[in-house]
């Protein structure tokens, strides 16, 4: 006899299959996504799992979530959030912490960045009342020029945070080398990148904190979710504090007493013995995750491997089926080094007689879906009017990137079918 449990999960598992099962490819009426999430029967059923215990705050789920992604990238430490925005905040402010001494960031120090990609990489600098330092990137890699970094070095630079762009790591070898001989901190923005290697060894282990996130664009999805990965205790208690409100205190939720002193701290200027779980050390938010997001996460670390390989399959055979196009179109290239874990297809529109606009409307009407890279040049954006910064060189592959750059989906929902017509309908675009 089944228990009542037990037969709920089969009847997910029977919804799941006839509810979500894959549609057959129909080339100009199916959608060719630029992103998406895949998943199946386990996901839905660590969902309903989930639901069923009621615990909605981070739990079981979570602990075994982040046992799992720590264990994949190779770090110590990994600390869930709400979003790969939120883990890119907590990143930054956590090189605020009065905990780190003389290394703590000031206002008015400077980070040096990227002007072209996504806002909420350089957004944190701002809100922590930091000064963004912007240099160019190179094309077709679309990642920094390192030459650039050391050219902005001045003498309040503190840091320098920089995405492994859609997938493709940036040149880790050459940034290290600045920043340690520099004295920097270094974030790794890994939201579009998980699995990518360089020099075999994943992206996330290079900079004192790395980020990911886990929308349903990205590698893995739980809906709304990123971490913050380190492998520095130090650094790890920092950034639990910020997200979990600014508390000195590091307890699980549901659970107190676990430094075995909660009634015998002495902090600040509150009386001796004030209870360690209301005491706070840092101007922090509440950024956490629910259980039922993790269950999902969970489950999907299951497929992250294949996943990866299947982008990279996508990426090749776009890269083979295009390469007759490059009198046209600027093809995107990896980093001399790495492995890319591809999140899209990158492609730069060779001079501006061809509109991109046009370009994309062809592409839409055939179903094909497109994105630009980003925000493209950040500081071409209205919110950035009148925000402190500085510029160090001419800006002028961001501006290409701005008017020429798209890219299309590799993700492990697209097949070789789909790949086949996105090809054969560029051809066709361009008279081949």
């Amino acid at each position: 006899m089944k228990s009542l449990k037990e037969e709920i999960m089969s009847l997910v598992a029977q919804y799941v299959r006839e509810e979500h099962s894959e549609k057959t490819f129909l080339p100009g009426e199916s959608p060719v996504p630029p992103s998406g999430k895949v998943f199946g029967v386990e996901e839905v059923q660590n969902l309903v799992d989930s639901a069923l215990e009621f615990w909605l705050t981070t739990g079981r789920f979570d602990e075994a979530f982040r046992r799992r992604l720590a264990g994949f990238v190779g770090v110590r430490h990994a600390l869930t959030t709400n979003s790969g925005s939120s883990a890119n905040l907590l990143a930054v402010s956590a090189l605020t912490s009065p905990l780190l001494g003389e290394r703590a960031l000031r206002a008015g120090d400077e980070v040096i960045t990227v002007a072209s990609g996504f806002p909420t990489t350089v957004n944190p600098i701002l809100q922590n009342r930091l000064i963004p330092v912007f240099v160019d990137v190179d094309i077709p890699t679309y990642n920094v020029i390192p030459d650039r970094v050391e050219e902005a070095i001045g003498p309040r630079t503190r840091a320098v945070i920089l995405a492994h762009t859609l997938g493709n790591p940036f040149d880790v070898a050459r940034i290290l080398e600045i920043v340690d001989r520099h004295d920097l901190w270094l974030i790794e923005d890994c939201c579009d990148a998980l699995g990518a290697t360089y020099d075999d060894q994943m992206v996330g282990t290079f900079g004192s904190l790395a980020t990911c996130s886990f929308y349903p664009a990205h590698h893995i999805t739980m809906g709304e979710g990123g971490a913050v990965l380190t492998k520095t205790p130090l650094l790890k208690r920092i950034v639990e504090s910020f997200r979990d409100w600014g508390r000195d205190c590091w307890c699980e939720p549901g659970k107190e007493n676990t430094c075995g002193k909660r009634f015998d701290w002495k902090l600040g200027d509150l009386p001796e013995g004030y209870d360690h779980k209301y005491c706070y050390s840092h101007l922090g938010f509440n950024l956490k995750i629910t259980d039922m997001q993790a269950a999902v996460a969970l489950a999907q670390m299951d497929r992250l491997p294949d996943f990866i390989a299947k982008r990279r399959e996508n990426w090749n055979l776009l890269k083979a089926g295009l390469s007759s196009l490059e009198e046209h179109l600027i093809l995107p290239t990896a980093t001399p080094g790495s492995d890319p874990s591809w999140f899209g297809f990158t492609m730069t529109l060779r001079n501006g007689s061809i509109s991109r606009t046009n370009l994309l409307a062809y592409l839409d009407e055939r179903r094909i879906g497109t994105r630009l890279l980003f925000g493209g040049n950040l500081l071409r954006q209205p919110y950035f009017r009148g925000l402190p910064h500085r510029v160090v060189g001419g800006l002028e592959n961001s501006d290409t990137i701005t008017e020429r750059t798209f890219w299309i989906g590799v993700y492990p929902g697209i097949d070789g079918a789909m790949i086949e017509y996105v090809i054969e309908s560029l051809h066709r675009f361009f008279g081949h």
